[in-house]
């Protein structure tokens, strides 16, 4: 994704801690996980190791609720 093109509000955002964090449509332009973890990552964080994984995905589902 060209800089150009990276827009606060549409591919990122800055939270109440003041972290940029990268939304799902960012994530889906760039087309797969890099396995950091991310908030909103659309991919149920396939390249995330296992562990981790599943406490990322216990997280969500508890969101959702």
């Amino acid at each position: 994704m060209k800089d150009e093109n990276f827009v606060e509000g549409i591919h990122f955002y800055f939270d109440k801690t003041g972290l940029m964090v990268l939304t799902e449509k960012y994530h889906l332009e760039r087309g797969f996980c890099c396995g950091n973890g991310c908030r909103h990552c659309p991919y149920n964080y396939e390249n995330v190791a296992d562990v981790e994984k599943r406490e990322l995905l216990r997280k969500r589902k508890l969101e959702e609720k």
